[in-house]
């Protein structure tokens, strides 16, 4: 094989990779995204009010809690529920505004703890208090820097429950704010959110994010809590919700009025700790997740670089072609399930975000190795 034929299988490859690529990837967003950018409520012919115990973690989060827990006490939920904030060990004003707002409202449930629990970092130990002090089947969990984005949260996130039905996963999404930054947050979250919904909707459920997340008080201790994870910091969302989630068990609800709505981080700094948090339990999924979430992460990730490979040294009108595709595909799904999720603004840099994406992953693929800190949230 001489010099010329070898350069040119080379050439061929780097355009068989990119289209190999493009297939995968394709078949992540036709396959799996499709779920959530379809997706219709079916109507249900009986809704139901199931007493609810919503239960709220709380750290040194007065000042949230000034603002956000009013949205959780003033639902519009006639039927039997409480709301349960543990205030885990707070060195500011925290006791004191819960117990002003105590005075006001009687269905408040406020649980003091004033110490640590050895080997048990994060916020699973208080959350198993919480949980352990509530009267009702139905948990409702969100943080204390949340708020419901209607007074029927509980009703909408409540009323997916039916024979069966153990664990609904809702939307925790992210106030709408100007900068660079606010829109970078935004559509990570969009992104994750696109996965592990359309995932659920696929039977296949594999997290869930504690900002806004319910599950049966059976469920919890029928698992032990989170014995299996009390080791590590973080986990007390995705790692539990993956342990005990299955194709059957597991519904979602995709409402407006369902999801939760939290601040973004102001400073890079302090969103790339965060990231770093989360995505260290990633390293706990089960093998078969590992593989479909690592492929389509690592497509995603290789898309670009084989893109400008396959273009320089092969073909670029073929390569151009076989962007189109994929580009057509990610736009239209992209926005459907953008249009799901209230998050049609950030639409039109999709493309742009698209290709930070890459950069993204450059920034947080250590933190799946890295050892993460022993911090509460």
């Amino acid at each position: 094989m001489d010099l010329q034929q070898i350069t040119l299988n080379w050439r061929l490859i780097t355009f068989v990779v990119f289209c190999a690529i493009t297939l995968i990837q394709l078949i992540y967003y036709w396959g799996v995204f499709s779920r959530l950018a379809f997706y219709k409520q079916k109507p249900r012919e009986v809704s139901q009010q199931h007493p609810v115990s919503v239960v709220i973690c709380a750290r040194d989060e007065a000042a949230n809690l000034a603002r956000n827990l009013p949205g959780v006490l003033f639902q519009q939920y006639p039927s039997t529920h409480e709301v349960i904030v543990v205030n885990h060990n707070s060195q500011d004003d925290t006791r004191y505004l819960l117990e002003e707002f105590k005075k006001t409202f009687k269905g408040l449930e406020i649980v003091n703890l004033e110490h640590e629990a050895k080997g048990i970092p994060g916020k699973k130990y208080p959350l198993s208090m919480g949980i352990r002090e509530a009267h009702y089947e139905i948990l409702l969990l969100t943080d204390a820097d949340c708020v419901p984005a209607s007074e029927h949260w509980i009703y909408q996130m409540q009323d997916a429950y039916e024979p069966g039905v153990e664990i609904v996963l809702g939307y925790g999404a992210y106030q709408k704010r100007p900068g660079l930054l606010n829109k970078l947050i935004r559509f990570e979250t969009f992104h994750t959110a696109m996965q592990y919904l359309s995932f659920a909707l696929a039977g296949l459920p594999y997290m869930g994010v504690g900002r806004n997340l319910s599950y049966k008080r059976q469920l919890f201790l029928e698992n032990k809590g989170f014995s299996s994870i009390n080791h590590l910091p973080g986990g007390d969302d995705d790692l539990f919700i993956h342990k005990i989630a299955t194709k059957n068990n597991t519904r979602v609800v995709i409402n407006p009025d369902a999801f939760t709505l939290s601040e973004a981080k102001q400073k890079f700094g302090d969103w790339f700790r965060q990231k770093g948090r989360h995505y260290s339990t990633g390293k706990y999924y089960s093998g078969k997740f590992k593989f479909l979430l690592g492929l389509y992460s690592i497509t995603q990730f290789l898309f670009y670089p084989s893109l400008v490979f396959s273009a320089l040294y092969f073909n670029w009108q073929l390569s151009l072609s076989v962007f189109i595709l994929r580009f057509i595909t990610q736009g239209l799904l992209s926005y459907k399930c953008m249009e799901r999720l209230q998050e049609k603004d950030l639409w039109p840099w999709w493309w742009l975000l698209d290709i930070w994406m890459f950069f993204y992953y450059c920034i947080f693929a250590p933190a799946l190795w890295k050892k993460p800190r022993q911090t509460w949230v």
